[in-house]
């Protein structure tokens, strides 16, 4: 059976890309590095990879908004190849500034390329502060999501933005995301419970963390999976090891067999 294929891509200020690579390389995949210049100008193949991975960082220092530049490029010059690869059912996943760039360029929460007026979007957290540290999470388990199969209920990542408060445009677009089982992760505390500021660290309508497209194909989330994937990188490990499961590795994992079955 041929390896999966997964395609990381990185631009100027992109900084977690190597552990994205990493995540997905210790489940078994064939990943690849990619410039986005390099897509631009075809000497990569999008159509050769099953997964598209859209790592952290600030590409282009943010300028604009957080990921808008990259999702520009995204949107207005590789929509054909976005579409067909998305056409195919093949996968996607934005992790923080991911999570910008899809939802700006019209990927999350529709699929939508040609959408000009986004029906969500990441901005400023309402501390007005850079937030870093680690939270709680609450799975959805109604989620269609491939990427959250065989999770815990909660699970604990760290999170590392600036503005990653999630907003819809109205309360309809709220509701369509519930009915269609699109939220996939929102911050809480240890037992799953809603929680306030700092465990809802940029104060996201509903405390939501991480959606996905109707089809839970393409995942986008503001929290780091790619930043636990072994017990040590938990804070707590020295206390906790043995009893430690790395929640993050999960994520990548079921990407992967979802791919390797489907793909």
């Amino acid at each position: 059976m041929n390896k999966v294929k997964v395609i990381v891509i990185r631009a100027a200020g992109s900084n977690c890309d190597g552990e994205t690579v990493h995540a997905f390389e210790m489940c078994g995949a064939q990943t690849e590095l990619v410039h986005i210049n390099e897509l631009l100008r075809k000497e990569k193949d999008l159509h050769e990879f099953q997964i598209l991975a859209i790592p952290g960082g600030f590409t282009y220092g943010d300028d604009i908004s957080a990921g808008k530049i990259l999702a520009n490029e995204f949107k207005y010059l590789i929509t054909e190849e976005l579409r067909k690869f998305t056409g195919e059912g093949k996968l996607i996943i934005g992790i923080c500034n991911g999570f910008q760039i899809l939802v700006k360029a019209g990927l999350l929460p529709d699929s939508n390329l040609a959408q000009m007026e986004p029906d969500t979007t990441l901005s400023f957290n309402d501390s007005g502060k850079f937030e870093d540290r680690w939270v709680y999470l609450k799975q959805n388990t109604s989620s269609r999501c491939v990427f959250s199969q065989n999770l815990p209920e909660v699970i604990y990542l760290p999170v590392a933005h600036s503005e990653g408060k999630f907003i819809c445009r109205n309360k309809q677009v709220l509701k369509r995301l519930k009915n269609n089982g699109q939220i996939v992760f929102q911050y809480a505390d240890a037992t799953g419970a809603p929680v306030d500021y700092p465990g809802n660290p940029n104060g996201s309508i509903e405390g939501i963390a991480g959606i996905c497209d109707v089809s839970g194909r393409i995942l986008g989330l503001m929290p780091h999976p790619e930043r636990f994937v072994v017990p040590f990188q938990h804070p707590r490990w020295t206390r906790e090891g043995k009893n430690l499961q790395a929640d993050g590795l999960q994520i990548f994992k079921n990407g992967v067999d979802y791919a390797s079955k489907n793909l």
